[in-house]
């Protein structure tokens, strides 16, 4: 007995992808503090108004903010996972027959149309005004940190720094090579670096934990009350580059956000002498951070600390009431004494040192004692005066939250590694990722919390 052909009905249900969201769900939450409109409006000069329509701008942002806060790192498997889940559908605002971008057109779109826009910086700075809104931001203390993210590149590609590399025709090169160029000729740096990657010649070698490798610096500035990154700024791994992208950054949120902190915390990469002279002078903010301090003797002869300064007189005065002068006679041209490494050199007068009965104690190895003082050493001993006070230990407390976030950055969001190349790749990813945080705590704080506070009641 033959059985009656099934005819497939036609659906005509439509599927409300709302009922499939639960409330508590973290994309809700996150859609709730997202607002685009202004990310729109700066994107739209860079879309043809004819011929085939593009991919929406915002369905990009919001597949890549999904990617970024569920560390899903690769862009192909990024559209799968928004083709089979619902929630990221939903978050996406599309329905259940809607279709997602092939994983090659949203790669053009995003390192195409995005990176000339600068779209990923107005994208975080509207995350950012929305923080400050919503009260997260309290503008009264910054924290400063840096943490190294392995570049794109193999230690098998590396040479000499040394070496002369004939890279050929910028222009046929790759987008890594092109940009690395450009800032050797801005910068024209006189040190060489020890090995150089001809896959991303920016990246820093960098031996900070086990075998060296190529590697980026991610440099956050956070403010205290509530952990939100208020800048990000990629840097080359060393201490000089990142300390000058913390000032880069205090005076990018000075100028964009109109926020200016009182006190910055760091720990003692920040601590040398420029920049806590920049800071204290420049922008009087106060550094509660350690002191760069390499003047303390193991042999057992006097320390710095044992000498006094005179401001009046301008000089040291040793332990045997002895003077310790940057010059002992006067110059036809007055002269600044200033060296390169930004110190005066102040030394004793070698008839009182031959004559005195301290002298093993003070200097046995040397006609005279000298002593290098930095020309911002008042700044120095306003951050010596700082680190006795109890503010100061509240605040090596809330330097772990910069800390917090840079662990979150790569044991959740999958960050350990960068994807993309070169300086701009580097920026992009850590203002995509630094976005996605800012998101997660505002949405978790925000949203979830009274949620959870309302099922408690309950």
């Amino acid at each position: 007995m033959m059985g009656r052909k099934l005819v497939p009905r036609e659906r005509t249900e439509i599927i409300n992808l709302e009922e499939f969201v639960p409330q508590d769900h973290l994309l809700r939450a996150i859609d709730r503090y997202l607002d685009l409109a202004e990310f729109r409006t700066h994107l739209k000069p860079f879309y043809s108004h004819t011929g085939r329509p593009s991919v929406d701008p915002e369905l990009i942002i919001r597949m890549l903010i999904i990617g970024y806060c569920y560390g899903i790192r690769s862009e192909r498997r990024l559209c799968e996972e928004v083709h089979l889940n619902l929630a990221y559908r939903w978050f996406c605002h599309l329905g259940i027959h809607d279709r997602v971008p092939d994983h090659s057109t949203f790669s053009k779109n995003r390192h195409g149309r995005f990176r000339q826009s600068d779209a990923f910086r107005e994208l975080f700075e509207s995350v950012l005004r929305r923080c400050i809104v919503e009260g997260l931001v309290g503008g009264e203390g910054f924290a400063t940190d840096a943490s190294i993210v392995r570049a794109d590149a193999q230690r098998q590609r590396a040479v000499p720094g040394t070496q002369h590399i004939a890279w050929g025709d910028p222009n046929q090169e790759t987008r890594p090579v092109r940009e690395y160029l450009a800032a050797l000729d801005a910068a024209n740096p006189a040190d060489p670096p020890k090995y150089v990657s001809l896959t991303d010649p920016a990246a820093s070698w960098s031996a900070a934990s086990g075998p060296a490798f190529f590697a980026y610096s991610t440099n956050y500035l956070i403010d205290v009350k509530a952990g939100i990154i208020v800048d990000v700024e990629p840097s080359p791994s060393n201490h000089a580059a990142e300390s000058q992208a913390t000032r880069t950054m205090i005076d990018r949120v000075e100028q964009r956000q109109h926020l200016k902190p009182q006190r910055l915390i760091g720990d003692t990469a920040y601590g040398t002498a420029s920049m806590l002279g920049w800071l204290v002078k420049h922008k009087g903010i106060e550094p509660h951070v350690p002191v760069w301090d390499k003047s303390e003797r193991t042999d057992g002869t006097f320390a710095i600390s044992a000498f006094i300064w005179d401001e009046q007189a301008n000089e040291y005065r040793c332990p045997a009431g002895h003077a310790l002068r940057s010059q002992w006679r006067a110059f036809t041209n007055p002269r600044s004494h200033i060296t390169k490494a930004g110190t005066i050199n102040y030394h004793a007068s070698q008839w009182d040192c031959q004559q005195c009965s301290l002298k093993a104690q003070c200097c046995p190895n040397t006609p005279t004692r000298k002593i290098a003082r930095s020309i911002h050493e008042d700044a120095r001993d306003v951050a010596r005066q700082i680190m006795d006070t109890p503010e100061y230990w509240q605040s090596r407390r809330q330097r772990k939250k910069v800390e917090v976030l840079f662990a979150h950055l790569k044991r959740i969001l999958k960050l350990d590694r960068l994807r993309l190349r070169g300086p701009s790749g580097a920026h992009d990813e850590f203002l995509l990722a630094a976005t996605a945080q800012n998101l997660r705590r505002m949405a978790k704080r925000l949203c979830l919390g009274c949620l959870n506070l309302a099922e408690s009641a309950t």
